[in-house]
């Protein structure tokens, strides 16, 4: 893909990555404006490499996904509350329940916590991937995924059975 801007081949892997993009970022960041701020940020970006970018584009822009977000809560440093709205709890199923259990849980953990959680469970990489990624060390990502499993396990006590046993 090398050389001058192709517009047509971007515009077709935006319109076919976006919504995975999307549910990406809103793992990264449990709020839905930011989650789209964040594709949106990560695709102007790659639009201006785009000539630049060999191969598959997907991994190059997931990069800048995970790197805006790391650099927005090296900005924020505090933790963010986010409240749950629009869900008719007395007419959820039991994996609707789950959902909205996990979804508080992780909204209760710092941007780094589930930055690091969706990068190794969710994206599926490893402990050496997600600190090259976010520009940590391994033992740092080591660290911090064991404090937010900790975290989740006193959160959600309910989600003990799909967090794991910490022993």
């Amino acid at each position: 893909m090398t050389g001058p801007y192709d517009e047509d081949a971007f515009r077709a892997f935006v319109l076919a990555r976006t919504p995975a993009l999307s549910r990406t970022a809103y793992l990264l960041t449990g709020d839905a404006h930011l989650a789209e701020d964040l594709v949106q940020t990560a695709l102007f970006k790659a639009a201006k490499g785009w000539h630049r970018i060999e191969g598959d584009p997907e991994p190059y822009v997931r990069r800048i996904l995970y790197t805006q977000n790391v650099s927005w809560w090296r900005q924020r440093r505090h933790v963010r509350e986010h409240h749950l709205g629009g869900y008719d709890a007395a007419a959820a199923t039991a994996d609707t329940d789950l959902r909205l259990s996990l979804e508080e849980a992780l909204a209760r953990l710092t941007t780094k916590q589930r930055t690091v959680l969706v990068l190794r469970y969710f994206e599926d990489l490893t402990e050496v991937q997600t600190g090259a990624a976010l520009g940590i060390s391994a033992g740092t990502v080591k660290s911090t995924t064991r404090q937010a499993l900790a975290r989740l396990r006193a959160l959600a006590p309910d989600l003990a059975e799909h967090v794991g046993d910490p022993r």
